[in-house]
């Protein structure tokens, strides 16, 4: 059983699946492994200096001759460099995330960037495929980091029917069954990140992996909701002082002051009490360390035995 959707031919990738844009942890290094292995490897651009970026960009090109991604969180203060940095470098495909991508949309793909936006809502997947965007990956609560309110089994098959566009799921998939899941619900591909921080070629704290893959099927929280912007994370002290500052109805400043600079305290310092250690509600999936290329040659191959298994 061959997995050829509209989104390979899209992207002219092997394999219909899409590695997250993780701040601090989607680097070059990362991004080159997973497009090495047949998918879509993708940089990520959230935060990082303009400068650094650029050497990301020009990095990955050393590494991969394969298509490669860059994803731009709309609402950071370095969004328009990354902007500049994608037209600079003819980035092959942009995800984007956090704000509306219609200037994205408008300057990169007459050079021919495939844009894909990562929506949480059926009325964002309309606005956003009305503004041009190529696909859109639909993402549920299950996921890591930044989440919307809907789950990937209710929110993938809505979007499904209302745009034209492939739909790209994300949010609790980390294996092959997820994958059939995903393709049944309509989706024409995978976006998957939780997994792919505990690929070798991640270089991501081993704390923050070790702590990875210790976790169960009760380990992550989500906090930071009266920001607007709630976050799903492991359970840690950091975690736990959210929820204090919950409780006690604390202003957005000290929720600011709380978060600020605690993802890469995780990531690059291997602080996993006091850092932010983001991850989905599929971590207890997660049990092993190995290369990125092995961990979708895997995915896929139960995959298809589950499909096939089904069918018979």
């Amino acid at each position: 059983m061959r997995f050829s959707t509209r989104l390979n031919e899209l992207l002219r990738i092997d394999y219909p699946i899409l590695q997250g844009g993780m701040a601090w942890v989607a680097d070059a290094q990362l991004a080159a492994a997973v497009s090495n292995g047949g998918g879509l490897g993708i940089i990520a651009a959230a935060n990082v200096p303009p400068e650094i970026l650029d050497q990301e960009l020009v990095k990955i090109r050393t590494l991969t001759d394969k298509p490669f991604g860059l994803n731009i969180m709309l609402l950071s203060p370095t969004a328009e460099d990354a902007l500049l940095l994608a037209e600079r470098h003819k980035v092959p495909v942009v995800t984007t995330g956090a704000g509306a991508p219609g200037k994205i949309i408008d300057r990169l793909k007459p050079s021919g960037t495939v844009v894909i936006p990562v929506i949480a809502s059926v009325a964002h997947a309309k606005r956003v495929v009305k503004q041009g965007a190529d696909a859109v990956v639909a993402e549920g609560s299950e996921s890591g980091g930044h989440i919307g309110e809907t789950s990937t089994m209710s929110l993938v098959p809505q979007v499904v029917d209302a745009v034209s566009v492939p739909v790209i799921a994300a949010g609790g998939i980390a294996d092959g069954r997820g994958i059939a899941a995903a393709l049944a619900l309509g989706a024409e591909g995978v976006q998957v990140g939780t997994r792919f921080v505990c690929a070798a070629e991640c270089t991501a704290h081993e704390n923050y992996k070790e702590m990875l893959l210790k976790a169960g099927d009760r380990s992550t929280t989500v906090t930071g909701r009266p920001t607007g912007h709630p976050v799903r994370c492991l359970k840690n002290k950091l975690s736990q002082a959210f929820e204090e500052l919950e409780r006690t109805s604390a202003g957005l400043e000290e929720f600011e002051r709380l978060g600020a600079g605690r993802l890469r305290k995780a990531v690059v310092e291997g602080d996993v009490e006091w850092g932010s250690v983001m991850a989905g509600q599929v971590a207890g999936l997660v049990k092993d360390v190995k290369p990125a290329g092995q961990i979708i040659e895997e995915m896929f191959e139960q995959a298809r035995e589950v499909l096939g298994r089904l069918a018979r």
